[in-house]
């Protein structure tokens, strides 16, 4: 549902894929999704889905489907994006049809949105403020060859 005061997903609702994505990592997301307990207004996605290795791609559709079959969760929020130029993605042609059109925004409405929630809030911790640039935002991408190093 559409709404400016929607928050954005948390880090635990997002993995970006790469083609180094190992199934560990796709089926853990799956299970958080599609797991009692995911009613929490949470929104679980992958982002690049279309870079996943085919052996990794194969597995995601396993797991979805299983936990889907097995679940008794009716409204399950799972979001995967693809590349829609990807044409010899496996993703994107095992999940056809479960394939949706959203609404197109205007690059306006999510500029604002994302302006909106992406500033440091005034008075707010020195490891925010440390981020801080032009527009105040607090959200940076780090990427490491090391998971879980202090980030």
């Amino acid at each position: 549902r559409h709404t400016e005061m929607a928050p954005l997903p948390s880090y635990d609702e997002v993995l970006v894929c790469t083609p180094d994505t190992d199934e560990e990592e796709v089926e853990l997301l799956v299970r958080r999704a599609l797991s009692r307990g995911s009613q929490d207004q949470k929104v679980y996605c992958l982002l690049g889905a279309d870079k996943l290795v085919y052996k990794v791609s194969k597995q995601l559709e396993s797991h979805f489907l299983r936990l889907v079959q097995s679940s008794s969760i009716p409204n399950y929020r799972f979001i995967i994006f693809c590349n829609a130029k990807a044409h010899n993605s496996y993703v994107i042609t095992a999940f056809d049809a479960y394939k949706v059109t959203f609404p197109c925004c205007c690059k306006t409405e999510i500029q604002t949105y994302l302006k909106m929630h992406l500033k440091v809030p005034s008075g707010t911790a020195p490891v925010a403020q440390a981020f801080e640039e032009r527009y105040q935002q607090n959200v940076k991408f780090i990427f490491s060859e090391q998971a879980g190093m202090g980030k």
